[in-house]
């Protein structure tokens, strides 16, 4: 009689409308905790010049760290003759240190100038440069990688989108590269 009971008062609307919503807000906490990154950037706006186009981060992430093209970005890189061998060097050109000493670099007087170089290539699309979004953005490339590069900064921009001034990409690697080279 008693398990009748307990079944009886499971039935019971209250109960049933309780356990609806905490098994929804147990579905919305996975989701939302086993996303990553969900602010991050997925399109980027190539631009070289007068030129620009669009592709996702995947697709650049693939070629950085593959070097492997697809149609879109080949023929990207075609129209604004670009080097893809000298480009994908840029953008996975590092500087590398322990991850404390990088977010320390980033707080102290040089972090401003490092977002500033690194500014110059990645930035929001046709807007000022976001000093702390750039900033966050470094500082979780160097959270996941342990280094500061192009790429990382580009993967984790606070933005749907993100413009890479491709014109810009050498002479700011070189910079980056003569940075990584004190340190």
């Amino acid at each position: 009689m008693q398990i009748t009971q307990f079944f009886n008062r499971l039935n019971n609307n209250k109960f049933t409308k309780l356990l609806t919503q905490t098994v929804a807000l147990g579905v919305g906490a996975v989701v939302l905790l086993s996303s990553t990154n969900a602010d991050a950037a997925e399109q980027v706006v190539l631009k070289y010049g007068t030129f620009q186009g669009q592709i996702s981060v995947q697709e650049l992430t693939q070629f950085t760290e593959t070097g492997k093209t697809t149609p879109t970005l080949r023929a990207y890189l075609q129209a604004a003759q670009q080097d893809p061998a000298l480009a994908r060097k840029a953008l996975k050109a590092s500087i590398k240190a322990d991850p404390a000493f990088l977010n320390s670099l980033l707080s102290s007087w040089a972090g401003p100038v490092l977002v500033d170089q690194i500014g110059e290539v990645v930035h929001p699309p046709a807007g000022q440069l976001d000093q702390q979004g750039l900033r966050s953005a470094l500082s979780e490339s160097i959270k996941q990688n342990g280094e500061v590069t192009l790429l990382g900064a580009i993967q984790n921009y606070p933005n749907a989108s993100v413009e890479l001034e491709g014109d810009r990409l050498i002479p700011v690697y070189e910079r980056l590269s003569n940075l990584a080279k004190l340190l």
